[in-house]
């Protein structure tokens, strides 16, 4: 039995969720998104609360149980509260800019990376701090991916982009010799 699977879905007073056959389509302030059931998962709503079962006892069905009622869950939050990320720029030089609907980055290269925004993601800069944030949480985790492989951190120095929170870890390098 799936732990995750069994645990019922809170749905808030702002979002609207739909059930249409095999189709769910989650309705709220910031966006709307829609997820396919595969064909041994059902979801039942009842009042406020969605709940994931499953149709018949399979491995695939039961490894698909959880999973789907993680993403549902996602997508609840996502419309309702919305979710983000930040991502810190180290190095000399390095620094990022916001050209209307598209971020460049300029991180050592002779050249600039330009990295347009996606379909429901926004981006804000303050000093060096790059936020992304959306309603689509695995858009807005891709982005965030997309953006930090463009110069992840070395471990000599630690140049390059990650996330706020990372520890990277350090390498002390070649010693003179005496």
């Amino acid at each position: 039995m799936s732990r995750i699977g069994k645990l019922p879905i809170n749905i808030k007073k702002s979002v609207e969720v739909v059930i249409n056959g095999r189709n769910v389509h989650v309705k709220g302030p910031k966006g709307e998104l829609s997820y396919d059931l595969q064909n041994d998962i059902s979801v039942i709503k009842e009042d406020s609360i969605l709940k994931v079962g499953i149709v018949s006892e399979t491995k695939e069905s039961r490894e698909l149980w959880g999973l789907t009622r993680t993403l549902i869950d996602n997508m609840v939050y996502g419309v309702s509260e919305g979710f983000e990320k930040q991502l810190s720029i180290h190095g000399v030089g390095y620094r990022a800019v916001l050209e209307g609907n598209t971020l460049v980055l300029s991180v050592g290269f002779s050249h600039l990376v330009k990295m347009p925004l996606p379909e429901g993601i926004t981006a804000k800069i303050e000093k060096n701090v790059i936020t992304v944030s959306g309603f689509d949480k695995v858009k807005v985790g891709q982005y965030a991916s997309d953006v930090r492989a463009v110069k992840k951190p070395e471990p000599y120095k630690g140049k390059g982009i990650r996330y706020v929170g990372e520890h990277v870890r350090r390498k002390a390098g070649k010693t003179a010799k005496t």
